[in-house]
């Protein structure tokens, strides 16, 4: 199992072009106000989770957030969709 984590979006966008599915699986954590991206890929015969978090603003609506990052990802591959959820531990208990 490999879990790279990106510290920006910039370049989590740049692996976009690795990955297995069209979903890209968020999570807000409003406690320590941010959200986490997370994407699954593969390379040869291995696969990769992808993940970034991108701090919030408390001032800033959730709706407004999601609506940031699909208008991102649309313009990376207008296929490309955002899903709530926890991808990681499924993820993990995949790969044991």
């Amino acid at each position: 199992m490999i879990v790279i984590f990106c510290d920006n979006i910039d370049d989590f966008i740049v692996f976009l072009e690795k990955r297995i599915m069209n979903e890209i699986f968020y999570e807000m954590r409003e406690r320590e106000q941010e959200i986490v991206l997370h994407f699954l890929a593969k390379v040869s015969d291995t696969l990769i989770l992808y993940e970034t978090k991108q701090n919030i603003t408390k001032s800033t609506n959730n709706e407004e957030i999601i609506t940031s990052l699909e208008n991102i990802f649309t313009q990376v591959d207008p296929s490309l969709k955002l899903i709530t959820g926890k991808i990681r531990e499924i993820f993990l208990s995949y790969s044991s």
